[in-house]
């Protein structure tokens, strides 16, 4: 079969840790796609769909349902058919959505704050830290603009 190694259903679903129905659940969705069929109607999976299995697993674990992690999956592919720069964003994507989501608790904490303490805050900060969670409350839509 060539250079690449392929998985049966079985071999993908013990290397991910998930059950083979999952995989065949996956793939009548759309969100995995076999590499080849043998001539006997095997599937056989690449290893790139393991590493798409593995971004699947973690997107779950980040509360999103399985049509916004086709949705999402499908726009990353638009951009770049490339396993590894897809990867790169959705892992981007994910940590951008935790940061957004801890510097909302923050917010009220910080509105706490006396003057003084605001201020202690704004000197321990470096000027990438800061620029980030600016950043952060622009996306938010709290930034000066909104």
């Amino acid at each position: 079969m060539g250079d690449i190694k392929l998985f049966k259903i079985g071999e993908l679903a013990r290397l991910a840790d998930i059950s083979p129905r999952t995989i065949d659940y996956y793939t009548k969705m759309g969100l995995l796609e076999p590499e080849k069929r043998s001539d006997t109607n095997y599937r056989f999976y690449s290893d790139e769909t393991l590493t798409r299995l593995k971004r699947i697993e973690s997107m779950k674990k980040e509360k999103y349902t399985l049509e916004e992690i086709k949705v999402s999956l499908e726009q990353w592919s638009k951009i770049s058919r490339d396993d590894v720069v897809t990867d790169k964003l959705t892992s981007l994507q994910l940590h951008l959505e935790q940061l957004a989501k801890e510097a909302q608790e923050l917010g009220p904490i910080l509105e706490k704050l006396k003057p003084s303490q605001l201020k202690k805050l704004s000197k321990m900060l470096t000027q990438p830290t800061a620029a980030c969670i600016e950043a952060l409350l622009l996306l938010l839509g709290k930034g000066p603009f909104t």
